[in-house]
């Protein structure tokens, strides 16, 4: 029962992170046409420490490393799950703005399939718990 409910608990936290996925990017495309608004992504969160909170098991040690402020403005995040600007954007309007409708519609696609696949795979697995307790599936 411990693997099952550690399986539920990180497929909960991934429809978290992908519901604020949705709303950076949701936040992306109602500016897209405010002069100087940077694009922005979330960070995806760490699999091994979602794969260890899952499964109970010892995480392998890692170094933390706390950013500096000249980390920080090359792009190093201290923790997933952060909101940082995107620096993999192409071209820049001449208004200083970089979201492409394209782009972040294409992203947002993705998001709607990962969101499926894991409201999936957290369906099945109530359903084997149902059958697991005897109340059928």
């Amino acid at each position: 029962m411990t693997q099952q409910s550690g399986l539920l608990k990180g497929l909960g936290e991934m429809m978290r992170h992908l519901g604020a996925r949705q709303r950076v990017i949701a936040e992306n495309i109602a500016n897209s046409e405010t002069p100087g608004y940077k694009s922005r992504t979330l960070d995806d969160p760490d699999f091994g420490s979602m794969v260890g909170v899952a499964s109970g098991a010892r995480r392998i040690g890692r170094p933390i490393v706390a950013p500096t402020e000249r980390m920080a403005a090359l792009g190093a995040s201290e923790r997933p799950g952060r909101v940082r600007e995107d620096r993999d954007i192409l071209e820049t309007k001449p208004d200083g703005n970089n979201v492409s409708l394209e782009e972040q519609l294409l992203t947002l696609g993705q998001v709607q399939a990962d969101f499926a696949t894991v409201t999936n795979l957290y369906r099945k697995q109530m359903g084997l718990l149902r059958t697991a307790i005897g109340k059928g599936a």
